[in-house]
């Protein structure tokens, strides 16, 4: 996001964190969906000549049947100014997924265990994936696969994906979805990628030297990858520590090639 999107974000974020209204999360997540489908709408509540107050009786009006604080935290998102009119919506979603993850313990592991499961379905993959797939099909593949084995929360985030994937991967959606949920629990998810699985203690070891590291806590995600040979490979938020063996043979590689 952009550096107004971001600030812009925050604020919001503080009127969201005040709310205490039931399915806030699931509201906003719909409300998201609502601003995809109107630029129009958009275009209204982000116009920086619009006055506070019309923007009030546009999402009065618009979202009459949302509860009071949804519309709080709406007011507040179009009352900030947003580097482009994407940002915004996306942000209205991220606020959705954080408040959301409040009232939903484990939604990040359960995203993430949905992640992986779509992943390791080629077909499946391409199939949520398709911009060509109709968006009430999707849900319903996600809806048959996943009712009843997660949280109504969780599936009602996937479904959402699957109907708005706004030309994202939907692996990667759930992924960020997951580091916002972390975030919003005042933590941070580390992927680990290893060539063959650590025994509990071992990755207990090393969440306790990464959560030193990085000065909050962290919650880790273990990804295997047969690939990488041996060594580990971390990613935290944007930053990647590779000490795999394949990073080493790689870098090798280029050397000699130099």
């Amino acid at each position: 996001m952009g550096s107004a999107s971001r600030s812009a974000l925050a604020a919001a974020r503080s009127v969201l964190d005040s709310q205490s209204q039931a399915g806030l999360g699931s509201e906003l997540l719909q409300a998201s969906a609502v601003l995809e489908g109107s630029p129009a709408l958009v275009g209204g509540l982000t116009d920086p000549a619009g006055d506070a107050q019309s923007k009030k009786e546009l999402v009065a009006k618009v979202f009459a049947e949302a509860g009071a604080g949804t519309q709080a935290v709406l007011n507040a998102a179009a009352g900030e100014r947003w580097s482009n009119t994407d940002e915004f919506v996306a942000g209205v979603e991220e606020l959705g997924i954080r408040a959301a993850a409040s009232v939903q313990p484990g939604l990040d592991e359960e995203l993430l265990a949905i992640e992986t499961v779509i992943s390791g379905n080629h077909e499946l993959e391409l199939t949520l994936g398709s911009k060509l797939g109709v968006a009430e099909q999707k849900v319903k593949v996600v809806h048959e696969l996943f009712n009843g084995k997660v949280s109504a929360t969780a599936l009602e985030v996937v479904e959402h994906t699957v109907a708005q994937p706004r030309g994202r991967r939907i692996g990667r959606v759930l992924r960020d979805f997951a580091k916002i949920i972390a975030d919003q629990g005042g933590a941070e998810l580390a992927t680990v990628t290893l060539a063959a699985p650590l025994d509990a203690a071992r990755l207990e070891r090393l969440q306790t030297l990464l959560s030193a590291q990085s000065g909050r806590a962290v919650k880790l995600t273990t990804v295997i990858d047969p690939s990488l040979v041996g060594g580990v490979r971390i990613q935290i938020g944007d930053n990647v520590i590779d000490g795999s063996v394949k990073a080493r043979l790689d870098d090798l590689r280029l050397q000699l090639a130099g």
